[in-house]
C-alpha cells in the first residue's frame, strides 16, 4: 500500500516538474514542433515531386504505346484484306499483349493520379497547419514576453506581498498619532494629576487670584502705571 502510495507520489511529482519544464519552455517547443512539421512538408513535396514525375513518364510511356497500337491494327487490317492471315495473326497476338500492356499502364496512371490528389491535400493541408503555427507562435511569443516582464516586476517588487507590505506601512504612517498632540495631551493630564487644573479653572471664575497673566491685565497695568484711564 505504501509503496502504491510512493509511486503514485513520484509520479504525480514527475508530472508537475514535466509540466513546468513544457511552460518554461513552451516558445522553444513550439518552434521545435513548427520545425518538424516544415520538414514533413518538405519531405511530401519531395515525395509530390518523384509522383509527378513518374507520372508524366507513365503518360508518355502510354502516349507511345497507343501510338504502337493504332499502327499495328492499321498494319494487321491491312493484311488480313490481303489475306496475309499469318502476318495478321501475329499482330493480332501483338496487338493482345500490347491491350493488355495499355490496361495496366491505365490502371497505374489512375492509381497514381489518385496518390497526387492525396498527397496535394495533405500538402495545403499541413501548410495552412503551418502557417496557423507561426501565427500562433506571434502571438505566443508576445505574450510569453508580457508574461517574463510581469514576472520580473513581481520580483523586482517583491510581488503582490510587497505592495501589501508598502501600503501597510503608509497606513500605519498616516494612523501615528502627532507627537505634539502627544505633548499637549500629556501636559493637560499631568495637571490633572498635579491639581493645576482644577486651580486655573477656580482662578478663571473669579476664585481668588488669577493663576496665569493675560492680556486684559496687562493693559490694566499699563494704563495704571502710565495714568491712562482704563476702557474699563
Amino acid at each position: 500500500m505504501i509503496r502504491n502510495v510512493f509511486k503514485s507520489l513520484l509520479a504525480v511529482a514527475g508530472a508537475k516538474a514535466e509540466t513546468g519544464l513544457e511552460n518554461r519552455f513552451a516558445i522553444d517547443l513550439i518552434e521545435q514542433h513548427i520545425r518538424n512539421a516544415q520538414s514533413g512538408l518538405t519531405a511530401a513535396k519531395q515525395t509530390l515531386a518523384t509522383i509527378v514525375i513518374r507520372h508524366r513518364s507513365e503518360q508518355a510511356a502510354l502516349s507511345r504505346l497507343v501510338q504502337r497500337l493504332s499502327d499495328l491494327e492499321q498494319r494487321t487490317a491491312s493484311a488480313l484484306h490481303a489475306g496475309a492471315s499469318e502476318l495478321a495473326h501475329d499482330g493480332a497476338t501483338v496487338i493482345a499483349e500490347l491491350e493488355n500492356e495499355r490496361a495496366v499502364r491505365q490502371a497505374t496512371l489512375a492509381a497514381i493520379e489518385q496518390r497526387i490528389t492525396r498527397m496535394r491535400l495533405s500538402i495545403e493541408k499541413a501548410h495552412a497547419k503551418i502557417v496557423d503555427l507561426n501565427q500562433g507562435l506571434i502571438s505566443a511569443r508576445a505574450l510569453d514576453a508580457e508574461h517574463r516582464a510581469q514576472r520580473g516586476l513581481n520580483r523586482s517588487l517583491g510581488g503582490s506581498t510587497g505592495f501589501k507590505e508598502a501600503e501597510a506601512l503608509i497606513a500605519r504612517i498616516h494612523d501615528r498619532s502627532d507627537p505634539l498632540e502627544e505633548a499637549f495631551v500629556i501636559d493637560a493630564i499631568d495637571d490633572e494629576l498635579s491639581g493645576d487644573a482644577v486651580r486655573a479653572r477656580l482662578a478663571n471664575a473669579g476664585h481668588g487670584r488669577p493663576v496665569r497673566v493675560d492680556a486684559a491685565q496687562v493693559l490694566q497695568r499699563l494704563a495704571v502705571n502710565t495714568g491712562i484711564p482704563s476702557s474699563n
